[in-house]
């Protein structure tokens, strides 16, 4: 819950709930990746299924995590959805092209670009929904 203090005018937010929000977010999506990637794991080592065949459903999965985390982000933080959504949308493409540009010594190509950009537009969404039924709850409470 954010605290806001007036001060003879003055109005003083803390910025520290902004910061847990988007960590709880970033934990969601880190999390639901590697629940994801360890059945998909499992599925191509088991079966005869091949990667290329998944490649939609991991594409949809990943925009369900994002969604998730953007909403979690929102849902802690209960006002400024798009920025906190938005937010943490960037910082999960900031780790990846970190985790990918120092461990692989490669860029983000066009494709990645549209990906990372739809990625952080899919979690501004979760987060303007996530603070909307967080407020919707908080007033029926």
């Amino acid at each position: 819950m954010s605290v806001c203090r007036k001060r003879k005018g003055e109005r003083k937010i803390e910025s520290r709930s902004y910061g847990t929000a988007i960590l709880f977010g970033l934990i969601f999506i880190f999390g639901f990746a590697v629940i994801c990637s360890l059945i998909f794991s499992f599925i191509l080592r088991f079966t005869s299924t091949q990667e290329s065949t998944l490649q939609y459903i991991v594409t949809a999965l990943s925009f369900v995590g994002l969604f998730g985390g953007g909403f979690l982000s929102g849902g802690k933080k209960k006002e400024k959805g798009w920025l906190i959504g938005g937010l943490t949308g960037l910082i999960y493409s900031l780790i990846v092209f970190l985790f990918q540009y120092l461990g692989y010594d490669r860029l983000f190509d066009a494709e990645q670009v549209i990906y990372h950009t739809c990625y952080t537009l899919i979690a501004m969404m979760g987060g303007i929904l996530g603070v909307n039924i967080a407020n919707s709850n908080s007033r029926t409470a």
